[in-house]
């Protein structure tokens, strides 16, 4: 009896090319070496003074650091670098969450590349308070800038510190004007304590808003305006250009409320389009208007004469915390006083008095 024939299907798959290595384990095995080597605070400093990023991000995680161990050296590479630092114009940038942000800082930061300039951005992320983690997404949000060779973007945690300003900020600026960016762009998380702590440590404070959003109303408030050295109405685009427009003027009016400021600057309304990359170079003209008049009336230099005092002051305030809380002697007496004060055996003024008592007594 002749055997039926085997038909193959054509749905069987076929034997493939084996594919070559993608990895070398050589160069793995090499920058993992790389990794683990913890260069000196002095290779460091040599680093960052060449423009080596790899070396500035180094530094700047040593300097965020809240290992005790690492202060010392962390210390060390700020004071190698600051000599080589105040060369630069930093720009504090803020605004309520979906003003768009990241994709004006984007837009700004190829435009200052552009036209020569090199650009660090310190993009302050939301941290968890329950976790303490955090998303990150800034690089990935300004995937354009972060390609950039005359740019660098550092994303950090705001972890626990006011409004979200990340707490090393003040030495990370330190570092990138040493590793010779000549424009320091810091964003912060969104309006909030956060602006006046930025406020204290830039040049120039933006302030970006969108039209239709009830934001002219608030325009009529004190606070954050007030810190404004200009106010840019993004998002003018499409059917939002008239509405722009609109929110200008409004801008304009409310900004006649408020009393002059000391370096004698007006602030100015402008509207742009970050997606359009529209009115960019217009708010570029703006800031280096502001820095020709205060270098010129001589508040420039005043101005970062109070903020280096004044982060003296924070700095001093923040270890004299920090030393309290991990004292052996407060850590115990911490607990027993706050159950006290919860039980209403004590009232919460007379806890703290005695807990500093306890801790001033030698």
């Amino acid at each position: 009896m002749e055997k039926p024939s085997v038909h193959k299907s054509a749905l069987k798959e076929k034997e493939g090319v084996a594919q070559p290595e993608t990895l070398s384990t050589v160069v793995a095995h090499q920058i993992q070496q790389f990794r683990r080597k913890q260069p000196s605070a002095e290779e460091l400093i040599v680093g960052i003074l060449k423009g080596d990023k790899t070396a500035l991000s180094r530094a700047i995680t040593l300097v965020e650091s809240t290992n005790p161990e690492h202060l010392a050296k962390a210390n060390e590479v700020i004071k190698g670098c600051l000599p080589h630092a105040n060369n630069s114009v930093r720009i504090g940038i803020t605004g309520v969450p979906g003003v768009g942000k990241s994709t004006f800082i984007e837009a700004f930061g190829k435009y200052l590349t552009s036209i020569g300039k090199k650009v660090a951005v310190l993009a302050v992320d939301p941290s968890s308070s329950i976790s303490h983690g955090s998303i990150l997404g800034d690089k990935t949000r300004m995937e354009e800038l972060v390609k950039d060779e005359n740019a660098y973007i550092r994303p950090s945690a705001s972890g626990d510190t006011l409004g979200g300003v990340a707490r090393k900020t003040r030495e990370t600026i330190i570092l990138c004007e040493a590793c010779g960016f000549d424009t320091i762009i810091i964003e912060t998380v969104g309006v909030g304590q956060s602006e006046t702590a930025v406020h204290s440590m830039v040049d120039f404070f933006l302030l970006l808003k969108i039209s239709g959003a009830g934001d002219e109303l608030q325009g009529i408030k004190r606070g954050i305006m007030e810190m404004a050295d200009t106010i840019v109405i993004n998002k003018a685009d499409g059917d939002n250009v008239a509405k722009a427009k609109l929110a200008k003027t409004e801008f304009n009016r409310a900004l006649h409320l408020f009393p002059a400021k000391s370096s004698g600057w007006i602030p100015k309304v402008t509207t742009c389009s970050a997606y359009e990359k529209t009115g960019i170079d217009a708010i570029w003209e703006i800031i280096s208007e502001y820095f020709e008049l205060v270098k010129s009336n001589q508040y420039f230099e005043e101005k970062r004469q109070n903020q280096n005092q004044f982060w003296m002051m924070e700095t001093i305030n923040e270890q004299l915390k920090s030393h309290f809380y991990n004292h052996p002697n407060i850590i115990q007496l911490l607990e027993e006083n706050k159950k006290a004060v919860q039980n209403n055996e004590t009232s919460p003024f007379a806890a703290a008095k005695h807990l500093l008592e306890q801790y001033f007594k030698k």
